[in-house]
C-alpha cells in the first residue's frame, strides 16, 4: 500500500498542470470568507453580545473582525499570499475555538474552511489571478509580459486539499447515512428540503413532488460520496465527479439556507476541474487577435511598469503592447507621427486604424479588456475627462527616461521572496524529489490515520452503541480528535441524519405587538416558519439546530428568546420595555418515508400561542409551558 502511495504522489509531484485553478481558488476562497465576515459584522451583536446591544462584552469584536476583513480582501486579490493565507487561518482559529461562534452559531462549515485554509498556506496562490504575480514583474520593469511563459504548478498542489478537504469528507459523510433511515431510503435530499425551517425561497415543490427524481438525487448522493475519493482523480471519470459534485453543490446552495455551507464546497471544484478544460477555456475567451495596439517608450520606467500593470488585468488579451521604437514604424497609421512625438504620449491604433493619444488610450484600453468598459466610458464625461487629462499631461511630461534594457533589472529579483510552496515544489528551493516524495507520503498517511480515528469513533463505533470509555485507546483517540478537529477541520460530517429530524414536529416563531395593538411578525421567520434572510447561515444553524429541536432544552430555548427578540427587536426601532413579545407554535412532519407535497403541508397550517417575552431593563421575563413538546 504505502509503495502505490509512494508511486501515485510521485507522478502527481512531477506532472505540471496550469496554475489557472489555484488561482481561482484562492479567489473565491477570499470571496466566500470575506462575505462571512461581514455577515458577522452585520449579526455581531447577536453573536457576541451577551446581551445584543445591551450587554457589550467585547467590544473590540468589529474592530477585529475588519482586520480579518482586510485580509480576506487581501487573500481575495492575492496581495501578500503567503502573509495573507496565515493570517486569514489564524483568524478562522481564533473565531471558531474562542468565541461564541463556536458553540451557539456554527456556521456548518468553520471547520471545513479552517482545514481548506491550512491547505491554502502551502499552495502556489500567487500564480494566478494574483497582485503578487504583478509585484514580482514590476521588479523587473524592462522584461517584457511576453518574455514570461503560461504558469504551471505540480498537480499535486491540486490533488492533496481535494483528497482531504472533500475526499475524506465525503466518505465520512456516507459512513454515517448508512445509519439513517431517510437516506437508505433515498430521502436524504428531499426530507429537510420540505422542513420549513430549512428552506431557502425559491420553491422547489414540483421538484419534491417527482418521488422517483428524489431517489434517485439521493442515492446518487451516497454512491457519489463512496466513490469521490477513489475515482475522481481518474482522467474518465474526473468530468463526471466535477459535473455532479458541481450540480449536487449547487443544488444545496440554491435550495437550503445553508448557503455559506454550499459556497464553501463549490470553490473546491476549481481544484477538481479537468485540467484540459481551463487550456480550452482559457482559449475560447483569449482573443484571437489583439483589438487594439499601444505604443510606449521602452526607455521609460513608468511606461514599462504601466504596461506590465495593464497587460496584468487585460485577461482576455485583448490589448497589444510594443514598444514604440521597433514597432511603430510597421504602422502607417503613425507615420505622421516623429519619433520624438511618438515619446511624448501613449499611442494607440484599433481594428480599423484609428488613432488615439493620450487619456484617450487609457480609455481606450480599458474599453477593449471588456470588464473594465464601463471605466473607460466614465473617464470620456466631460468634466472627469477635463481632470485627468491636466494630471496626465503633468505626469507624461515630467517622467524620466533611461538608456535601459533587461540589463538593468536588479540581480536575483525573484529570489527576494519565497513561498512555502517553492521552497516544497520547486527546483531551486525543493529538497531532493525522492526524499520530499516519501515525506509527503507520510504526511498523508497521517492524515489518513486522523480522519479513520474520527470515522472509527463517531461514524462505526458510536452508531453502533460500542461503550468505548472504559478502553485505554479512548483517550488517544479523543486528544487526536481535539487536534485534528481544530486545526485541520477533520470532523465528523453527520450533518441532517435521522438523529435531528426523528421527532421534529413543531417549529417556533416571535410575533409582538406594535404601539397600535397589532401583532406584527418580527423579521426573523415568517408566517410560513421560514427563516427570513439574512437570517441564514450560523443565525439559522442557531435557532433550527440548537434552541429549536426534537427535544427542547428550556434553558436554551430562553436563551435565545432573549437574543432574538433584543436584536431583532433594537434593529426595527421598538422600545424592549414596551413591547410584548409573543411566541408561536405550529405543527410539521418530517417522516421518513415519501410523501406528497410535504413541503407546502409544512408551510400552511395554522400557529397557536404558546408564550410570551417582556423586557424589563437588562432582564426579560419569558413564559412557556412545562412541556412543549407535549403541546
Amino acid at each position: 500500500m504505502y509503495k502505490s502511495l509512494v508511486l501515485k504522489i510521485n507522478r502527481l509531484y512531477s506532472e505540471k498542470v496550469p496554475a489557472t485553478g489555484i488561482g481561482l481558488f484562492r479567489l473565491l476562497f477570499g470571496l466566500v470568507t470575506l462575505q462571512e465576515v461581514f455577515f458577522l459584522l452585520y449579526f455581531n451583536h447577536l453573536i457576541f453580545d451577551p446581551i445584543p446591544f445591551l450587554d457589550v462584552e467585547f467590544p473590540m469584536i468589529p474592530f477585529f473582525l475588519w482586520l480579518w476583513a482586510a485580509t480576506a480582501f487581501c487573500l481575495t486579490v492575492g496581495y501578500r499570499c503567503q502573509a495573507s493565507s496565515i493570517a486569514n487561518y489564524l483568524f478562522w482559529l481564533v473565531f471558531v475555538n474562542f468565541t461564541p461562534m463556536q458553540r451557539d452559531f456554527d456556521g456548518g462549515f468553520d471547520l471545513f474552511m479552517t482545514g481548506a485554509n491550512f491547505f491554502l498556506i502551502f499552495m502556489p496562490l500567487d500564480r494566478a489571478f494574483a497582485i503578487d504575480g504583478l509585484r514580482r514583474k514590476l521588479r523587473n520593469p524592462f522584461v517584457h509580459y511576453s518574455n514570461y511563459g503560461p504558469e504551471t504548478v505540480s498537480a499535486l498542489a491540486y490533488h492533496l486539499p481535494v483528497i482531504v478537504c472533500l475526499g475524506f469528507l465525503y466518505f465520512d459523510s456516507a459512513i454515517h447515512k448508512m445509519f439513517a433511515e431517510h437516506w437508505r431510503n433515498g430521502l436524504g435530499a428531499w426530507l429537510p428540503s420540505s422542513m420549513p425551517y430549512y428552506i431557502s425561497a425559491l420553491d422547489m415543490s414540483w421538484l419534491l413532488n417527482i418521488e422517483l427524481l428524489q431517489k434517485a438525487i439521493g442515492y446518487t448522493i451516497i454512491v457519489f460520496q463512496f466513490s469521490f475519493l477513489f475515482l475522481y482523480s481518474r482522467r474518465r471519470f474526473r468530468w463526471l465527479y466535477f459535473l455532479l459534485g458541481l450540480s449536487l453543490h449547487l443544488g444545496i446552495t440554491l435550495s437550503f439556507n445553508i448557503y455559506p455551507f454550499g459556497m464553501g464546497m463549490l470553490i473546491f471544484y476549481a481544484l477538481v476541474m479537468p485540467f484540459g478544460w481551463y487550456r480550452r477555456i482559457g482559449a475560447w475567451l483569449r482573443a484571437k487577435q489583439a483589438v487594439l495596439t499601444v505604443f510606449y517608450d521602452q526607455q521609460c520606467p513608468l511606461c514599462n511598469r504601466t504596461v506590465l500593470t495593464l497587460n496584468h488585468f487585460d485577461v482576455l488579451r485583448r490589448v497589444d503592447f510594443k514598444p514604440a521604437q521597433i514597432f511603430a514604424a510597421d504602422y502607417p497609421a503613425l507615420s505622421h507621427l516623429g519619433q520624438q512625438q511618438l515619446m511624448t504620449d501613449l499611442y494607440a491604433v484599433d481594428g480599423q486604424g484609428r488613432v488615439y493619444a493620450g487619456v484617450d488610450t487609457y480609455s481606450q484600453i480599458l474599453v477593449a479588456m471588456g470588464y473594465s468598459a464601463l471605466i473607460g466610458w466614465m473617464m470620456r464625461l466631460p468634466l472627469l475627462y477635463g481632470w485627468i487629462c491636466k494630471r496626465y499631461r503633468a505626469i507624461a511630461d515630467s517622467r524620466q527616461r533611461l538608456a535601459c534594457d533587461a540589463s538593468c533589472a536588479p540581480p536575483a529579483a525573484d529570489a527576494a521572496e519565497s513561498s512555502f510552496y517553492q521552497r516544497i515544489f520547486e527546483a531551486e528551493h525543493a529538497i531532493p524529489a525522492r526524499s520530499f516524495v516519501h515525506k509527503i507520503s507520510k504526511v498523508l498517511l497521517v492524515l489518513i490515520l486522523f480522519q479513520l480515528n474520527s470515522s472509527i469513533h463517531y461514524g462505526l463505533l458510536y452508531r453502533l452503541h460500542i461503550d468505548t470509555r472504559q478502553s485505554p485507546l479512548n483517550s488517544m483517540s479523543n486528544a487526536l480528535l481535539m487536534m485534528s478537529h481544530t486545526f485541520l477541520g477533520i470532523t465528523p460530517h453527520a450533518l441532517y441524519l435521522h438523529d435531528h429530524f426523528e421527532g421534529y414536529d413543531h417549529i417556533l416563531a416571535i410575533t409582538y405587538l406594535d404601539t397600535d395593538g397589532n401583532e406584527r411578525w418580527l423579521p426573523f421567520v415568517d408566517q410560513q416558519g421560514r427563516l427570513l434572510a439574512p437570517n441564514w447561515g450560523r443565525v439559522h444553524s442557531m435557532w433550527a439546530n440548537i434552541a429549536v429541536t426534537p427535544n427542547i432544552d428550556e434553558l436554551r430555548l430562553k436563551k435565545f428568546i432573549m437574543k432574538v427578540t433584543a436584536f431583532w427587536g433594537i434593529k426595527a426601532g421598538l422600545s424592549l420595555e414596551n413591547t410584548q413579545f409573543i411566541i408561536k407554535m405550529k405543527k410539521t412532519r418530517a417522516p421518513f418515508t415519501w410523501e406528497k407535497d410535504l413541503r407546502n403541508n409544512n408551510l400552511s397550517g395554522s400557529w397557536q400561542v404558546i408564550g410570551s417575552a417582556r423586557w424589563t431593563g437588562k432582564e426579560i421575563k419569558i413564559s412557556l409551558p412545562m412541556d412543549i413538546d407535549a403541546i
